[in-house]
This record gives C-alpha cells, sequence and structure tokens, in this order.
C-alpha cells in the first residue's frame, strides 16, 4: 500500500476528519478483505491469471441480522448489480455485512453472506444479503468464479478497524480513469455544533477517463497527458463502475439515508466523472445509531433522528469524504499486471504531487 495523499499535503474540504480518516471511524464499523492473486500471462478462463477479491463492510459487533442497520441506496448510472435493493428499498434496512467483489462473482459473495448468517442465526430461514460489483476482467480471469462462498466467510473473520487500502480485497483488479484503482477510504466529521456525528466511505473505484481526471479541483489527467508524464500502455477507459459504501453515527431515518447517499455522486463528479453509459454508479448509506430488531413484531416501534434541517453538513460530509476515498484508492494503487499482460499502471504520484504544487493545492 503506497501512501494516502494527505501524506503528501493535500488536503480536501474544508471539514476535519476523523482519527482514522476511514469509514471505520464510525461506530464499530469494521472491514475485511480476502485478496486473490496468482498466475501471469496469457488467459486461460478457469485457470487464471487471477487478480480479484471481496471485501466486507461489517456494521456493528453484534448479530447484524437480530440488529439489522437503517439503510438505504441510490444511483446514478444503474449498469450494476445490488442484491438486497427491492427489500432496502420496501423496509429501509439491511439484514447482513455488505460484500464487494467482482461482476460475475456476485452469486458466490451472496452464498457466502448466506452461510455465515445462517451460521450465525440457525433459526432464520429467509433473509436477503447484500452483495455488489465492479468488472474488473480486464485484469482477472472472470470467468473462472474465483471469488468462492469461503473467501467471504474469511474476510469476515479478518474484519478490522484497520483497514488497508489500494490493490486489496474487491480493489484488487479494479482500473480508475485508466490507472489502478482499488479500495479507497475516508471520513469526516461535522462540528460539535452540528452534533459532532461522522461520516465514513469506502469505495470500490473503477470508472473514468484519463484525461477527465480531476483532483482537488487541477485537472491532473489532461496535465499528466500534456507533460507526457503518464507514458506507456493505457488501459480502456470508463467502461467499469464504482460502489460507494457511506456509513454514519447519526440517527438518520431510512427516507434520509437515501438523502444521504445521494449526495455521494457530488464527491464522485468531483473527480471528473459523468457516469458513463457502461458505469454502474451505486451508494448504500448505512446509519450505526438507528437499528431494527429482527423479532421486533408487536407493539410500536421508536426511533431517534435529526430534523431534515440538519442534514447539510451530513451531506457536506458524505460529498468530502467519497472525494477522498476515491483519491486515496488511486493514491495507494500500485502497478498491477493481469491476465494477457494487460497492465493498470499506478497512478504517477510524483508527478501528480508536482502538478498539485503548481497549482498551488500543496504547499
Amino acid at each position: 500500500m503506497r501512501p494516502r495523499c494527505r501524506t503528501f499535503g493535500l488536503r480536501l474540504g474544508v471539514l476535519e476528519t476523523g482519527p482514522r480518516n476511514t469509514i471505520a471511524d464510525v461506530g464499530e464499523v469494521r472491514v475485511g478483505h480476502v485478496t486473490l492473486i496468482s498466475g501471469e500471462g496469457k488467459l486461460v478462463p478457469g485457470t487464471g491469471p487471477v487478480r480479484t477479491g471481496v471485501t466486507v463492510i461489517v456494521p456493528h459487533r453484534g448479530n447484524v441480522l437480530k440488529d439489522r442497520p437503517k439503510a438505504n441506496w441510490d444511483t446514478i448510472n444503474g449498469c450494476g448489480e445490488l442484491t438486497s435493493a427491492v427489500i432496502m428499498r420496501e423496509f429501509g434496512l439491511i439484514e447482513t455485512p455488505i460484500a464487494l467483489t467482482n461482476t460475475m462473482c456476485v452469486g458466490n459473495a451472496a452464498i457466502g453472506l448466506i452461510e455465515a448468517t445462517m451460521e450465525a442465526n440457525p433459526e432464520a430461514d429467509a433473509f436477503i444479503p447484500t452483495v455488489s460489483e465492479c468488472d474488473d476482467s480486464f485484469l482477472n480471469d472472470a470467468r473462472g468464479l474465483h471469488v468462492k462462498p469461503h473467501h467471504v466467510r474469511e474476510a469476515l473473520r479478518a474484519a478490522s478497524d484497520d483497514i488497508p487500502l489500494g490493490v486489496v480485497g474487491a480493489g484488487t483488479g479494479m482500473t480508475c480513469c485508466q490507472f489502478k484503482g482499488g479500495v479507497g477510504s475516508a471520513s469526516r466529521r461535522v462540528s460539535a455544533a452540528d452534533g459532532g456525528y461522522l461520516v465514513g466511505a469506502l469505495v470500490v473505484s473503477n470508472f473514468g477517463w484519463r484525461e477527465h481526471l480531476v483532483i482537488g479541483g487541477v485537472s491532473v489527467g489532461r496535465e499528466l497527458i500534456a507533460r507526457e508524464k503518464a507514458k506507456g500502455a493505457i488501459p480502456p477507459g470508463g467502461a467499469g463502475s464504482i460502489v460507494m459504501i457511506l456509513a454514519t453515527d447519526a440517527p438518520l431515518s431510512s427516507r434520509q439515508l437515501g438523502r444521504l447517499a445521494r449526495r455521494s455522486f457530488h464527491g464522485l463528479a468531483r473527480l471528473g466523472s459523468f457516469s458513463g453509459n457502461g458505469s454502474g454508479d451505486i451508494t448504500v448509506a448505512f446509519s450505526t445509531s438507528n437499528r431494527v430488531p429482527y423479532d421486533a413484531e408487536d407493539g410500536v416501534l421508536t426511533e431517534q433522528r435529526l430534523p431534515d434541517g440538519r442534514m447539510n453538513p451530513l451531506f457536506l460530509a458524505a460529498v468530502e469524504a467519497t472525494e477522498e476515498a476515491i483519491v486515496d484508492s488511486l493514491f495507494t494503487a500500485e502497478t498491477v499486471v493481469g491476465r494477457d499482460g494487460n497492465t493498470s499502471p499506478g497512478l504517477p504520484v510524483p508527478e501528480v504531487v508536482e502538478i498539485l504544487r503548481d497549482h498551488g493545492r500543496i504547499v
């Protein structure tokens, strides 16, 4: 894992970060990865080369099915998949941890979540796992279905508040703006006057074209091209996706979480994305404060929630955390050579830092 953008003095936005500057700053959220890298050379479908993995986001340390977080989702371009989307819209919650993986392994990841949830809940026989995906077939033997259900369970066991970024888990085979993409994360805290709440973002970045890449308001991609600082073969652009997960400790209803999820797309746009035709741009937002007991069938449920008029700081936090998470997914990801010698080059960080310094974004 290469250094994050703040190591070089880049500060994005105006809000303060949480102590780790990751999604793990929020409540008891933990993240686990399983990274699968093997083989090289010519693609042999079913064998390799393998450049893929799975990432799980665990909302709290309890039993997620029995204590279900309020949640909602949104999309600005729907060329992607999100299991549990229908039940999330209907009931406003998630019933399992969230798994992220490659497009072809959504089913295997869902089975892994189902197996782990059944083991923890022997009496449960009906629940929907939450899985989303991005396409890593440029680097990975996607037809090999290399992410297996047991890898999801391994990722759950490995879940921690110490989150590796870059070429890990679901980010292993991803390409972003024709550079190496991957897993990124960041957090923002609103002021004490606004409640001191946190919003954390975790992304798997796999979208866009180099010429459109903007970092800190600077057209870094065009500058790199003009300076011939990004040489060598260029991966295909645009036909990928991005999945964004937002967590907050603010007491929000599922409707409000849908509103929060939509603000992530402003953060995405700050990187130069216009949500191309082949991109699945999907966000899931959940609250660690508001949960629904699985067996709540009688009586009246009560919950706290912020008034809508107090959500502006959280909206800003979602935008800033998403933006920095995507930037860090690029800064931390190293060059990866995959199937058939296909290469996603790491962002040339020294040149990017030089460009940002020339434009006064780093001092």
